[in-house]
């Protein structure tokens, strides 16, 4: 029986005849669209992104236009996406890219890597993409794919096992069509060599797959052990005053990070007392609202708001604070689930 074509052969050809063609980013090699679809894409699905995507793209056509807008424009497009730390690095790297690179993208991998929020495998995924350079990726479907095909088990982040099949991408590369390739990558990871009910009938590479052969595509990749879940809870004050709301700069760093919200109380205080000792207002009422949760990636928050009715509010909040007209609540740099819970009033 002759040898099956290379593994990147496969890959590329199927690509072309069965791959995801009509993705919004996918019609061009601009490689400040291909870096705004890559950081978008991380750790989020398709469906969820290409809405954000057009969004970004009709406010900021360019890197430019990226670059001379507030952190509050960006994370009021970015509400929702989560990891709210991409959306602070896109800002600082199109910053970058107009201090270091005069505005124009770079497509070399040694380029990008240097830009903050761009990792090796999405350095490597524009530069192939955009560039045609010969680089290597390893986000998360291509990480299934090759552990699978290679049967590299253990935890794909450990050290040892990141490494291994950080060689095993690179010497897979092809010699060209290195952007199909790429593509192709991501699109068997997505489409067929799925985390569940994989497709391997269906699968360019299932010939020589380890994992098939052997009937190991259950237990590859391995499992990373999970911690268990923990919980914090918190009460968030809903301060309301003329159609206004009071809000609250949360930290640089942290979850929702840089974003405005709700003041938080650790569960047991009186809201109403510490209305009145942080912001000198007396609350004319104070009704619980409907508890809700959240889950973050290591934590589940239990939140339990508080509507609050100051009997006057000032005209101005101490630092870090805003009053918020509720008719503006739309263009906000709010977290998702406050801005959910504000339009609910």
């Amino acid at each position: 029986m002759p040898s099956p074509p290379s593994f990147s052969t496969r890959v590329i050809r199927w690509q072309r005849r069965h791959g995801r063609h009509d993705l919004p980013w996918q019609a061009t090699r601009d490689p400040y669209r291909v870096w705004l679809s890559e950081v978008m894409l991380q750790q989020t699905q398709v469906a969820t992104v290409i809405p954000y995507y057009e969004r970004f793209l009709e406010r900021f056509p360019e890197v430019r236009a990226l670059a001379a807008a507030s952190e509050d424009e960006v994370l009021a497009l970015w509400s929702g996406l989560g990891y709210y730390a991409r959306g602070r690095n896109l800002l600082r790297a199109a910053r970058a890219v107009v201090e270091r690179h005069a505005g124009i993208f770079p497509t070399r991998y040694d380029d990008l890597a240097e830009l903050p929020g761009v990792g090796r495998s999405t350095a490597g995924a524009i530069a192939s993409i955009a560039g045609g350079e010969r680089r290597a990726i390893l986000d998360g479907n291509v990480r299934r794919v090759l552990a699978r095909h290679a049967a590299v088990a253990g935890d794909p982040a450990a050290n040892a096992v990141s490494k291994r099949l950080w060689d095993i991408a690179e010497e897979r590369l092809p010699a060209r069509d290195i952007g199909t390739y790429t593509q192709g990558m991501m699109d068997l990871g997505a489409q067929v060599c799925t985390a569940r009910n994989p497709a391997c009938a269906a699968c360019p590479v299932a010939r020589d797959c380890v994992a098939n052969i052997e009937g190991r595509v259950a237990e590859l990749p391995g499992r990373r052990a999970r911690k268990p879940q923990r919980r914090r809870r918190v009460q968030m004050l809903v301060v309301l005053s003329k159609g206004e709301v009071l809000l609250q700069r949360r930290p640089p760093t942290g979850i929702w990070g840089g974003l405005w919200s709700l003041p938080e109380v650790d569960e047991g205080l009186d809201p109403a007392r510490v209305l009145r000792s942080r912001w000198g207002l007396a609350a004319a009422s104070a009704e619980a609202l409907p508890a809700f949760e959240h889950a973050f990636t290591h934590y589940t928050l239990e939140v339990t708001p508080w509507l609050l009715r100051p009997r006057r509010a000032t005209s101005a909040a101490e630092s870090g604070t805003v009053w918020l007209p509720l008719t503006e609540l739309a263009g906000a740099a709010l977290p998702s689930p406050v801005k959910r819970l504000l339009a609910r009033l």
